[in-house]
């Protein structure tokens, strides 16, 4: 029985088994200094929820081990991107916080027009900086094709970025679970999210190809020092993410986001955040809705 016992792959650690503090700061300091993000010590319950699972995986002995592979073992190159993806918060949701897309359609986008009036059907590149799983960019492609078909005076292109690659992975695959879907409103429902031939055993639906051929993901570390992307953009997208960053962080990434704005574009935040303390000049025009000057 015994050297049955031995056999067995270690389970990884239990539900019993803690970071201790030093190690959970080690880690906290780590991810805010690669990625922005804050995690205070009231997160580390959360911190070891998602890691059980990496221990387990490396199979590794319990939280002490993985943190002495980080630090101690030269591990930290090849784990960095599955430690910011088990810790980073990926929540989202189709026309969350709708009043924005009101906002798009009936003062941003004109405005954007208004300024190009000279160009035949200028292209509006509209850039969801947080994307998590995509259902942010699908809902502006959902919103830019109907506009786009009734003005028929535009053409738009999206940009989706993460730094979480697990989350590309399913935003370049467009399949979500269909409750989510429940979010989206009927008619819209109707032309742009595909229902499956043959219910299987987790119900699922996937984003119309004409909308998933206007989208593109590319994974961005919003705490680099620049992006490699146009400087042209109208509408950039950053809601809900800068309360997890320090202020002096929050203040750099909003430097860099508003360098890649074309003259009169539009940076689009979450409702709970604010541009209060930047030293960015913009003027608001909406709720949580600021237009480069």
């Amino acid at each position: 029985m015994a050297a049955s016992a031995l056999s067995l792959p270690f389970a990884g650690p239990d539900d019993d088994d803690h970071l201790t503090p030093r190690d959970f700061e080690r880690i906290a300091r780590l991810i805010g200094d690669k990625v922005g993000i804050k995690l205070p010590p009231a997160k580390r319950i959360m911190v070891e929820g998602r890691l059980r699972k990496r221990v387990r995986s490396l199979g590794l002995v319990d939280f002490a081990d993985y943190t002495a592979h980080l630090f101690e073992r030269d591990g930290l190159d090849e784990e960095l991107v599955h430690l910011i993806n088990a810790v980073t918060t990926n929540k989202t949701d189709f026309f969350r916080e709708p009043e924005h897309f009101e906002v798009m359609v009936n003062k941003l986008v004109p405005a954007l027009l208004a300024e190009r009036r000279g160009e035949r059907k200028p292209l509006l590149k509209i850039w969801s900086a947080a994307s998590s799983t995509g259902a942010e960019a699908y809902t502006i492609a959902m919103v830019m094709n109907d506009l786009e078909a009734q003005r028929r005076d535009l053409s738009y292109a999206i940009l989706g970025t993460d730094i979480d690659t697990n989350v590309l992975e399913q935003a370049a695959r467009a399949v979500f679970p269909a409750e989510m879907a429940d979010a989206v409103p009927a008619d819209q429902s109707a032309r742009y999210i595909m229902q499956p031939r043959k219910p299987g055993l987790r119900a699922e639906v996937r984003i119309a190809p004409e909308l998933r051929k206007r989208v593109q993901f590319a994974h961005l570390n919003l705490m680099d020092k620049s992006y490699p992307f146009d400087r042209d953009v109208d509408l950039i997208f950053l809601r809900n993410v800068l309360i997890y960053f320090e202020k002096s962080d929050q203040e750099a990434v909003i430097n860099r986001l508003v360098g890649h704005l074309r003259p009169r574009g539009y940076l689009l935040l979450g409702h709970s955040e604010s541009m209060i303390g930047t030293s960015i000049t913009m003027r608001q025009v909406a709720p949580a809705v600021f237009q480069k000057v």
